[in-house]
């Protein structure tokens, strides 16, 4: 049994194309109080999938020393508010009227605490809400759910006073437990000391034993810039080919072997530390220390690094029902398609064009494969404007690494190799051996299927809606067929050919093209 579950159960539908229901466009912020850092983000609006339009933090160490003092440090407070008026400022500028102002860990536990909250107040001119560490889990695993596709597992939020733990799955979110397992917290009970940090560690997730019991075999999403940052030390060390966080997964004994060099070796030592802001680096041990435990003791199937946490859970909670249900890989690429796209319909017919090719397939294709293949229509013209020789190139650099949620890096390799394919041709070779690689073979067959698909399309359509619907391409009597309408019969010729042979040899079959 899992541990109790709260009434945040929505339903879920994994793919509702159209527009959201939520009528919030204009754009809003969140001020985020942390114990090690004050961040505004931004969003240019209430909806699915937000696009953050400024990011900016100042790490201020609020919850230093606050366990063996009791209060928040004088020079902390003052970084805080000096921050916290250009905030004001900032979304001032921004003509941003709703903003929401949240307060974690440092505030409640200082004696301080209310004091800092009343000046906080006044320098923002805005109300604060100071969470409980329920709250804190509750949010930061809301948004865990809207930045995963059917998330299954433990959401751990590690910031710089506490540690939230709560079970996620699918939509449904668990009673969360706080403990003041956070970096800065850590380094002052530990009293500096990783060994002494690491029995702390052990001693209070030993007290977590519901929610670590029920991560086995399961996903385990680290939350919080100091996972994030050795995450980003990993891919380094790893040599990884994408630089995105969001979704970077790891295997638990890879991780372990990983946190016990960065416990035991100098930090400037370490590839890539520079990318990590001065301030953070000495808490990347005690980061690790935590990590470390949660993966002895609750024996995760694989670790995910998630991008999002209280922040997005806040929004996603202001969401109606309906928009909360939309698909955000589905949404995002829908907005790149609107954005950049010849002909934004093109690439809404191109996904009923597809399905009914696929039907027609020998082997089933699984809901997750079905979600990927409309995305990479959607985005599969959005490298037009480049030059010819390097619209492939461009269209797998903006895929690969744009701000999507809602896939795996696998799923970030697919539809970055789908856009390759559908400009440069579906020759294997042609492929990055990483992205290859990291796709695994079941998708990369995929993405040449579905580029293949992509270079019959648009040579009959040019990119512009309204013609696809005629021009019904499927697996007949053993032969890819390619139907052109009596009217439309000067569009065939060799190049139109040699486009459906090959979308043929990519299954194992010859192809024609009939005219009716």
């Amino acid at each position: 049994m899992g541990p109790p579950r709260s009434h945040l159960t929505l339903a879920h539908d994994a793919e509702r194309p159209g527009p959201m229901t939520s009528t919030m466009t204009a754009p809003v912020a969140i001020i985020d109080i942390g114990s090690n850092s004050v961040r505004l983000v931004a969003y240019d609006g209430l909806q699915r999938a937000p696009t953050p339009l400024y990011n900016e933090k100042v790490l201020c160490g609020l919850g230093r020393a606050v366990f063996s003092t009791g209060r928040l440090n004088d020079e902390s407070v003052q970084r805080a508010l000096t921050a916290l008026r250009r905030f004001r400022v900032l979304c001032d500028t921004m003509r941003i009227t709703r903003i929401f102002v949240l307060a974690t860990a440092a505030a409640r536990d200082a004696a301080n605490g209310p004091a800092f909250l009343d000046a906080a107040r006044a320098a923002l001119g805005q109300e604060i809400q100071l969470l409980s560490g329920r709250r804190e889990a509750e949010l930061s695993a809301l948004g865990v759910v809207s930045g995963f596709y059917a998330p299954d597992g433990v959401v751990g939020d590690l910031g710089g006073g506490s540690l939230e733990l709560v079970d996620v799955h699918g939509v449904t979110v668990g009673l969360g437990v706080t403990m003041p397992l956070g970096g800065l917290a850590l380094q002052d009970l530990s009293e500096n000391s990783p060994k002494k940090a690491r029995k702390i560690a052990r001693d209070h997730l030993r007290k977590a034993e519901p929610q670590l019991e029920t991560l086995r075999g399961r996903t385990f999403y680290a939350v919080g810039g100091t996972w994030r940052a050795l995450a980003r030390l990993h891919q380094a060390a790893r040599g990884y080919p994408l630089h995105v966080m969001h979704g970077y997964t790891v295997e638990p004994s890879d991780e372990l072997s990983f946190l016990e060099m960065v416990e035991t070796t100098d930090t400037a030592t370490l590839q890539e530390v520079e990318t990590i802001s001065e301030a953070r680096r000495p808490l990347l041990a005690y980061g690790a220390v935590v990590l470390e435990e949660i993966i002895r003791l609750g024996r995760p199937r694989e670790i995910a690094i998630s991008a999002g946490g209280v922040r997005e859970g806040l929004l996603f909670e202001q969401l109606d029902r309906e928009a909360r249900a939309l698909d955000p890989l589905i949404v995002s690429a829908q907005e790149l398609n609107d954005q950049r796209a010849r002909s934004p319909g093109h690439g809404e017919e191109l996904r009923a064009w597809t399905d009914r090719f696929v039907e027609t397939l020998d082997g089933p294709e699984t809901a997750g494969e079905r979600r990927l293949r409309h995305a990479a229509c959607l985005l599969s013209d959005i490298g037009w404007r480049a030059h010819p020789d390097y619209r492939g190139e461009q269209s797998l650099n903006v895929i690969a690494n744009a701000a999507f949620t809602g896939i795996d890096h696998p799923g970030r390799a697919y539809l970055a190799l789908s856009g390759y394919f559908r400009h440069e041709g579906v020759a294997p070779e042609k492929a990055s051996p990483m992205l290859r690689g990291l796709a695994g073979p079941r998708l990369f067959d995929r993405a040449r299927l579905i580029g293949a698909l992509l270079r019959v399309a648009f040579p009959v359509s040019a990119g512009m809606a309204g013609p696809l619907a005629r021009m019904p391409v499927a697996v007949e009597d053993g032969k890819v067929v390619l139907r052109l309408p009596r009217e439309w019969e000067a569009l065939n010729g060799e190049r139109l050919l040699n486009r459906v042979r090959g979308l043929g040899r990519v299954i194992g079959l010859d192809g024609r093209i009939d005219v009716a």
